[in-house]
């Protein structure tokens, strides 16, 4: 199992934006958006993995969605372990939709942060 230092201040801050919306009144597209955005950043991190699907829980649990619960109820318990072992889908949104092991495509914003943070994403 691989050790990680904490989240960098420059990532901190923009994960703790990312949360923020997602946790804010206000649109649920937009809260959602958040949600995978602080998602995608947190993944190398067990702590702020973890709580980025304790956020996408309570967002599934807000708009009566049983399959986005279900899989985020998963997601809380995997998250911790995969994060700390490295193994985790580089980009994945974190939604149920978006299947627990697939990689996806990281928007050019977060891939600079998460590089400039020495997060090595795979190809």
């Amino acid at each position: 199992m691989s050790r990680r230092a904490p989240m960098p201040p420059h990532l901190l801050e923009a994960f703790t934006a990312e949360m923020s919306t997602a946790c804010a009144p206000g649109p649920t597209a937009e809260r959602w958006r958040a949600a995978e955005r602080a998602h995608i950043l947190s993944q190398p991190w067990p702590w702020p993995h973890t709580r980025t699907h304790g956020v996408m829980l309570r967002l599934a649990l807000r708009d009566h969605d049983l399959r986005e619960a279900l899989g985020q109820l998963v997601r809380l318990a995997v998250a911790a372990p995969g994060s700390a072992a490295g193994k985790y889908p580089d980009g994945n949104t974190g939604r149920t939709r978006a299947g627990l092991t697939t990689p996806m495509p990281i928007p050019d914003d977060l891939a600079a942060l998460l590089r400039q943070a020495g997060v090595a994403l795979r190809p």
